[in-house]
């Protein structure tokens, strides 16, 4: 598994290296960097799935037998297979990636604000144990931090009202969510182990950031290949 950050491939400026998906860049710049990415994990570039993010609950399940690539990108933000010649991919700029495992299946899931708030995580959890998965972990990606992701009072307290861990103040005193602090939350009610890998993507500028950079921001992926047997 990987989480990436801007370095390393064929993007130019604004974009960094490794831009991954956003509007304004050169396509072909962008399916080079899915090649490099398809590259290192030793598989087709056809086989590095994405989907179409849309800050929802939906989950799609990566079924042997699977054409790739898939021909009609389903809207989802949560991936799950029990395959080892896909790669699963989630993009990102500030939301939380999370790759999840357990013995022969894998997921990755997609979680903003939004995602947290309609349990995104949780329910890529349910679509791995309907596959059979026991003894889940979560690895939690860079994201936008709960001392830095600013939103309206309100917006904080419709959130917290059905994610209380989520509920943050800002390093300057205003309201804040943290989307990681909700998730891990969720993951402790389902009996999901959790490894923190974060990293504030507002604050370093090794990682892409829509609310730093704005429309000109790339998008980092999490990435998690199982293992074949």
């Amino acid at each position: 598994m990987a989480f990436t950050d801007r370095f390393g491939g064929a993007s130019q400026p604004p974009y960094g290296g490794l831009n991954l998906g956003g509007s304004g860049e050169d396509p072909d710049r962008i399916a080079a960097n899915f090649h490099l990415i398809a590259e290192t994990f030793g598989v087709q570039p056809d086989a590095v799935v994405r989907v179409s993010q849309v800050h929802g609950r939906d989950v799609h399940v990566v079924a042997p037998g699977d054409e790739l690539p898939i021909r009609s990108m389903p809207k989802a933000d949560g991936l799950v297979t029990t395959r080892s010649d896909v790669v699963l991919a989630v993009r990102a700029a500030d939301c939380l990636p999370v790759l999840l495992y357990a013995d022969g299946v894998i997921g990755a899931a997609h979680s903003g604000r939004k995602g947290m708030y309609v349990g995104i995580v949780p329910a890529t959890v349910d679509a791995m144990r309907a596959l059979g998965a026991s003894g889940i972990t979560a690895v939690l990606g860079p994201y936008a931090c709960g001392k830095c992701y600013e939103v309206p009072e309100a917006m904080r307290a419709e959130v917290a009202e059905r994610v209380p861990a989520s509920y943050s103040e800002t390093s300057w005193g205003t309201p804040a969510i943290d989307v990681a602090a909700g998730v891990t939350a969720q993951l402790a009610e389902l009996d999901v182990e959790v490894v923190d890998a974060t990293a504030c993507t507002i604050e370093s500028e090794n990682l892409y950031s829509y609310r730093r950079e704005g429309p000109e921001s790339g998008r980092m992926a999490g990435l998690i290949k199982l293992a074949a047997r």
